[in-house]
């Protein structure tokens, strides 16, 4: 029996469709539901740890104060990868669309604020500090969906979001502790002036870090929820955010760049030296590709395996993350920072599993809600 060519083409526009649903990562791919989950989840780990690393790296130098270029130029190398991956049939994503770009713009000006405030963040604190403080953004985003969107916070998730700020407080604790510490004479009998001194610039970088690492949640938070409002609007998948949000923010990058840093032969050459400025600026390279990298696991590890698995995979990353300041860059391992790290690593798991059992509960009431065929009247 001959197939009508209507039915056709619309099979054929169908499979077109799943195909470029896949490549987006809106849905499942069944063959590569059934290979193994451990590839992305690792893959994904590694990627969002040598992220941290390299941008502390970066950004922790002495003499380092050109936040904006840097930023500009993690977001040409992250457009050029995402061109080049989709140039390669990977991935697909919308073209370029002016009307798109106008619309988009704020989210990408909040990231900028984002990105901006998270690296003066790792500038002045930690790594086992700037992760765990990271968590109290979910807080933040949580009681924002509950405002704006009608959200819940379950019992469950509000016990996690206590761990939450209890894992900050010793950080913060631990932190000052450390800080004061070392700044200290070790004999108490009389304080010379360059102690003084050294004591109240470990006490001043401590007030800025904190600082920016309270901006950073809150521009973090605005930047989620406004993404969330716009997104379902444009109607974009995550690689059309991605290449859209790094698009645009390099023009406001370069404007701030220019208009704020100091460009001068001299400060470049304090911030690049050129002793160590092609290594510098290779990590600056790496780490720009190493947020395509983010994205395409996430989208992996949610495709291969489950949403609620990435978030547990999330939850449990934290903990290498936070080890890495550890091993990397001799940050203190004393009792309250080990402490810190593993009440985070438990309020994870546990906003995890909260967040699994509400939508497990949202999803029972949606099918509670229909009516079946057979209770319905003609």
């Amino acid at each position: 029996m001959s197939v009508p060519s209507s039915s056709k083409g619309n099979s054929e526009q169908d499979v077109a469709e799943l195909k470029k649903a896949i490549a987006t990562g809106a849905v499942k791919d069944n063959e590569s539901g059934s290979s193994s989950a451990l590839p992305p989840i690792v893959c994904y780990c590694v990627a969002s740890i040598l992220m941290t690393v390299v941008n502390k790296f970066v950004v922790s130098g002495a003499n380092f104060s050109m936040n904006f270029l840097l930023l500009c130029m993690q977001s040409t190398v992250c457009v050029a990868c995402v061109l080049a991956v989709k140039k390669m049939g990977v991935i697909s994503f919308r073209n370029f669309d002016m009307q798109d770009a106008k619309a988009w713009f704020p989210i990408s000006f909040l990231l900028v604020s984002v990105i901006y405030t998270g690296s003066k963040s790792l500038q002045h604190l930690s790594i086992p500090v700037y992760t765990i403080f990271k968590n109290l953004t979910i807080i933040l985003i949580a009681y924002g969906e509950v405002i704006w969107f009608g959200g819940k916070v379950t019992a469950l998730t509000f016990v996690s979001f206590i761990f939450m700020v209890v894992s900050s407080v010793i950080a913060a604790w631990s932190d000052v502790s450390s800080a004061l510490s070392g700044s200290l004479p070790a004999v108490s009998t009389g304080v010379s002036l360059s102690a003084l001194q050294t004591l109240a610039g470990a006490v001043r970088s401590l007030h800025v870090g904190y600082f920016w690492m309270l901006t950073n949640c809150l521009t973090n938070a605005a930047y989620v929820l406004a993404m969330r409002k716009k997104i379902k609007s444009i109607g974009f998948s995550d690689w059309d955010s991605m290449f859209y949000n790094n698009l645009l923010s390099i023009p406001v990058l370069a404007v701030f760049s220019i208009v704020v840093e100091n460009w001068g032969s001299e400060n470049l050459s304090r911030n690049f030296p050129p002793e160590t400025r092609n290594f510098l600026l290779t990590a600056i390279a790496f780490s720009g590709a190493a947020a395509v990298g983010i994205s395409y696991t996430t989208a992996w590890c949610i495709r291969v395996t489950s949403s609620t698995t990435y978030s547990m995979v999330g939850a449990l990353n934290k903990l290498p993350v936070a080890a890495s300041g550890l091993i990397f860059f001799g940050d203190p391992v004393t009792v309250g920072s080990v402490s810190s790290i593993g009440v985070g690593f438990f309020a994870g798991l546990v906003y995890a599993v909260a967040k699994n059992n509400q939508k497990k509960t949202e999803a029972r009431e949606k099918a509670d809600a229909i009516i079946p065929l057979t209770s319905r009247k003609p």
